[in-house]
């Protein structure tokens, strides 16, 4: 089973720029957005052999996240079934017969880390979310989770300490998930790869010079290790300040 992870960073743009191309040629199972930044009608998408699911944010032109699947999910889920955080759009869990998948697109922390102190209390709230999920059945989560979690997932550690995004905060909630149970299937693979990003600011050529941070995943289950094929991150492929990351499991 193939399933891909993208942050579009607004879908109507990222269809103008080759999406469907890659969607076509990729030919995954499960198919994973964050940001696609829409409402309800404001595309229409022929996804032949498809199921869409899509949850939007109440703000118009913000945040939003949507799964397209071959397979049938036997139930849906869109939130966390939290109020509070059920507004932005940024969580979809699909139930299959053998795992739960979860799509998600984290708060950022934003300048100044304005929103800190709520990214706290919405992770602690998500991670709630997933341990009552894995204590039924295994969890597979991908999506842009606004982190990079070691030094070696951004170009510059060292000036970006108090950053959105490589805060000790963020970091340290990244570690919790990790310590429940879960694992970070790219580093599962790649332990020590540096240069592996996902994400590249808009400014100074980061791209071109490949100044990122790896802030999208695929994190599974510790029971499911022995399942996982293959972790990919796709860097060539454009559309979007981000780029897909790829899991390939064996059910």
């Amino acid at each position: 089973m193939k399933l891909i992870s993208w942050n579009v960073n607004g879908l109507r743009a990222c269809v103008g720029k080759g999406f469907l191309d890659y969607f076509k040629g990729v030919d995954a199972d499960i198919f994973c957005l964050q940001e696609t930044k829409l409402q309800e009608g404001q595309i229409d998408l022929d996804l032949e052999g498809y199921q869409q699911y899509w949850n939007y944010a109440v703000k118009k032109g913000y945040s939003g996240t949507a799964i397209f699947t071959k397979k049938e999910p036997v139930s849906v889920k869109y939130g966390m079934g939290i109020e509070e955080h059920d507004q932005e759009g940024r969580v979809i869990t699909l139930e299959f017969e053998e795992f739960y998948l979860v799509n998600v697109y984290t708060p950022n922390s934003q300048r100044e880390l304005a929103r800190l102190d709520y990214r706290g209390i919405w992770e602690d709230a998500f991670r709630n979310h997933l341990k009552n999920l894995d204590a039924v059945k295994p969890v597979i989560l991908c999506g842009d989770l606004n982190v990079a979690h070691k030094e070696i997932d951004l170009k510059n550690p060292k000036t970006n300490k108090r950053n959105a995004g490589f805060t000790d905060e963020e970091r340290q909630k990244m570690t919790e998930l990790l310590d429940t149970g879960f694992i970070d299937t790219y580093r599962y693979f790649y332990p020590d790869q540096e240069g592996a990003y996902t994400w590249w600011s808009y400014m100074g050529k980061a791209r071109e010079r490949n100044a990122g941070w790896r802030i999208d995943y695929f994190i599974v289950s510790e029971r499911l290790k022995d399942l996982l094929k293959k972790a990919e991150i796709h860097s060539s492929i454009m559309g979007s300040d981000h780029c897909p990351v790829v899991l390939e499991i064996d059910f």
